[in-house]
């Protein structure tokens, strides 16, 4: 059964990204919550049956070596940098990712507040964002968000693993940036100049014709075809920001099949297709955050704390050698359950 990534839009969300401390107390405290999450998400969500709690738990490559060892998912690794100019999308420091979304805020927080509870000293907070929906799913340079998202069966079969990496089918891959906008900036730019960036029209967010459109869009940049086919992601991204302290930002989440897909777009975006064609939305928004994490699925989680801690591997805080060796299958299952917190269904 796969973890609750393809879900309904939520009005209000908490990206926790945490580090695992060192030490061998720390590995078992983390092992042992992984089969925690869904009684706490349940004892929560029961609160608001009609709250659409969930949580997605995702675990980056390093951590993976020093809490479960061997095997590993194929594509896992640290967060792939791009550079070009001045343009940077970093990688920074996230072993695990806690995505909580729901209806009301009070609930997220409320889950988030358990998740640290039960995890104690087992874990330093990297970054916490706390995300809304803002108006009709508008970001804060004020254009729609998400629009081509795919849904249902698209959806689905565009971030669950199945047969190319079986003993995690039912996982995904998810990548996750804290992008800060100059909003000032962005604001002083006409309309028109600002739908020729995004790719789309501001009030009525319709795709701009391929005969007006720039090949910089940033809807250009993100759209990656293979062998003639549209190869697509789950995005949930959510606004953030602080008035006070002129915070303007977007929280990017992108779950895929494979990391790839992600990791080309930010390419595309950040040094150009080709070179130097890149992304003028960069000219006023700055990634401060990456992370690359694996969604393994809900059985994967539930079945850690009966599995005997891999020979050598749970030891030491080195990170183990991130070769495949065959090993039995863990999990598997792709029918469509998730983690949510109305009684698991």
């Amino acid at each position: 059964m796969p973890q609750a990534v393809v879900e309904t839009l939520t009005r209000a969300a908490i990206f926790l990204v945490a580090t695992v401390n060192p030490g061998g107390a720390s590995r078992e405290a983390v092992r042992s919550f992984c089969g925690d999450l869904p009684v706490l998400l349940r004892a929560v969500g029961f609160r608001d049956i009609e709250g659409d709690l969930s949580c997605v738990m995702g675990i980056g490559s390093d951590a993976w070596d020093r809490l479960f060892g061997q095997p590993r998912p194929a594509e896992l690794h640290p967060f792939r940098e791009f550079k070009a100019g001045s343009r940077y999308a970093v990688a920074t420091s996230g072993d695990l990712l806690f995505h909580i979304r729901a209806q009301r805020m009070d609930l997220c927080f409320e889950l988030a507040t358990q998740i640290m509870a039960r995890l104690g000293e087992a874990v330093s907070v990297a970054d916490e964002v706390h995300g809304f929906r803002y108006f009709d799913d508008r970001d804060l340079i004020g254009f729609v968000d998400g629009t081509e998202n795919p849904t249902a069966q698209t959806a689905i079969d565009a971030v669950y693993l199945v047969a190319e990496d079986a003993p995690f089918a039912g996982g995904s891959y998810v990548i996750v940036q804290k992008y800060l906008h100059d909003v000032a900036s962005w604001n002083a730019l006409s309309t028109e100049a600002q739908e020729r960036i995004i790719g789309r029209t501001k009030l009525s967010d319709i795709e701009l014709d391929d005969a007006v459109k720039p090949t910089s869009a940033h809807n250009a940049l993100t759209t990656i075809i293979e062998d003639g086919k549209e190869i697509k992601i789950v995005r949930d991204n959510m606004p953030f920001g602080r008035v006070g302290d002129k915070e303007f930002g977007t929280y990017f989440i992108g779950y895929a099949r494979s990391p790839r897909t992600i990791e080309q777009m930010l390419e595309n975006m950040f040094v150009g297709r080709p070179p130097g064609n890149y992304d003028r939305l960069l000219d006023f928004s700055v990634a401060k955050t990456g992370n690359l994490f694996f969604v393994p699925s809900v059985t994967f989680l539930e079945n850690v704390g009966d599995d005997a801690p891999p020979a050598g591997h749970m030891l030491s805080d080195t990170p183990a050698p991130a070769a495949p060796q065959p090993a039995p299958q863990r999990d598997g299952s792709l029918g469509i359950g998730s983690l949510k917190g109305d009684n698991g269904s």
